[in-house]
């Protein structure tokens, strides 16, 4: 019997890096999943595969920033599988740069389709959840370094999901959902790009985490993902947990 047997999830920003990860993880444990992303391809090519391994998935195309977009996709899983049961908010444009780098429409961007689109999905999937429901929302540990040179605009709407999901965490306790966030260090496209363009810094980030490597996308972020959507992990409620390798100090 597997863990996620019968469960219905929603994967934000499925068509690669960690949103895939996950999207792969939760199939693999029984989950039927919804894979969405902005270009239908990739979110297409993630549901072939999942079917390949004998998993059922449905591709949707879903802008984050948009409501509409956001209403119609909901409207489509539930269309499709009866209900959701399982929601992951992964997908995000990010604001990197310094200050005066970072312009006012990126900043808003990463709001929009941070704190927001995270919002937005939880308020529309809480009628589904209700009872037998499980919230993962992605962070970060931007907010957390020593020296936020570069990462204030991002670790602020970073931490603006952090927020809204302590807020859902105790005001949907009662009725039995669960709100995490996760703040995890993984191989994806986005790490890629920072690593090239920022080798010097890459090398000493890569000092910094304790085990010495980045996160599998579905190893290690997807897994946990399935424990916490699990009965093993029903008493976990409005935590943020760093998969990170012991990078970040969150007391």
């Amino acid at each position: 019997m597997k863990p996620l047997n019968d469960k219905v999830a929603l994967v934000t920003g499925a068509g690669q890096g960690v949103g895939q990860g996950i999207a792969f993880a939760l199939a693999g444990a029984g989950a039927k999943v919804a894979a969405t992303g902005r270009t239908l391809s990739k979110v297409e090519a993630t549901c072939k595969e999942i079917e390949a391994r004998g998993g059922e998935a449905l591709a949707v195309q879903c802008d984050v920033k948009q409501l509409q977009s956001l209403t119609q996709c909901v409207e489509a899983v539930v269309a499709r599988f009866g209900g959701i049961n399982i929601l992951v908010n992964n997908a995000q444009e990010v604001p990197n740069g310094t200050l005066l780098e970072v312009s006012d429409e990126a900043f808003e961007a990463g709001w929009i389709s941070g704190p927001l689109a995270t919002f937005r999905l939880m308020k529309l999937c809480h009628p589904y959840l209700k009872g037998d429901g499980c919230i993962v929302n992605l962070g970060s540990s931007a907010a957390k370094r020593w020296d936020a040179s570069g990462y204030s605009c991002y670790g602020a709407v970073k931490e603006g999901i952090r927020q809204v999901t302590r807020g859902a965490a105790c005001e949907w306790g009662p009725d039995n959902i669960r709100t995490n966030v996760l703040l995890p260090h993984a191989k994806s496209p986005g790490l890629n790009w920072w690593i090239e363009n920022n080798p010097e810094e890459a090398k000493q980030f890569f000092q910094s985490i304790p085990l010495r490597r980045v996160g599998e996308c579905e190893e290690d972020i997807g897994r946990f993902v399935v424990l916490l959507c699990s009965d093993e992990a029903r008493y976990v409620n409005g935590q943020s947990i760093a998969l990170d390798g012991g990078q970040a100090y969150l007391g």
